[in-house]
């Protein structure tokens, strides 16, 4: 297992171990503290995402390097909207609202359509394997924006997301990044049954 994951880094330079390594350290952390609604949560992800995103590009992986690139804005963007609801004491686990799930699902296939056609402008092959991280970029697009908000919905779709890359990065023989997505998924699923223990403590017993 260990060797089909890890067999394309024996040709690696040594500086594309160690960034993949420090993407895949501060990646754990931040989904970590994402689980404990930590605020380094999202220190520590743009440091994970902004090496992912070269690291992607250089890999001529267009649709996961929009999905990173996205994951450095929204990580700035929830950083602040993380730090005024710790200042205002609003900022609150939730689910989402009706509206939110009509614009996430908005989000979702606009996602689609503009990254689909970043692979034709680029003029890259659409190969299988590229549909299927299309689509993750959807769901991923919409995840974060969900968790800027405090929205455990944004867990399930982690959930879906990671499983589908996982096997998908390790097919591609990015086995550090595979590996990372597998521990994510656990995370993820840790992290969700957190948020709804704390969602459901926050609910006044008249609304339960």
């Amino acid at each position: 297992m260990l060797d089909f994951l890890f067999h394309t880094y024996k040709d690696a330079s040594l500086m594309q171990i160690w960034l993949e390594f420090t993407a895949f350290l501060f990646g754990i952390l931040s989904v970590w503290f994402a689980k404990k609604e930590n605020i380094w949560v999202y220190p520590t992800g743009l440091i994970a995402t902004v090496i992912t995103t070269y690291l992607l590009w250089e890999a001529g992986y267009l649709g996961d390097m929009m999905v990173n690139a996205y994951f450095s804005v929204m990580s700035l963007y929830g950083w602040y909207k993380w730090a005024q609801g710790k200042t205002n004491n609003d900022l609150q686990i939730t689910r989402t609202t009706q509206r939110e799930k009509v614009i996430g699902t908005l989000l979702f296939f606009m996602t689609i359509f503009v990254v689909f056609g970043i692979y034709k402008i680029f003029g890259n092959t659409i190969k299988e394997d590229n549909y299927i991280d299309i689509f993750a970029s959807g769901l991923f697009f919409t995840a974060m924006w969900y968790m800027a908000l405090k929205k455990i919905d944004n867990w399930t779709l982690w959930i879906i997301g990671d499983v589908i890359v996982t096997p998908l990065y390790a097919y591609r023989g990015l086995g550090m990044l595979a590996l990372q997505y597998l521990i994510f998924t656990i995370l993820a699923v840790s992290a969700y049954l957190e948020w709804k223990k704390i969602l459901s403590n926050n609910i006044p017993s008249s609304q339960k």
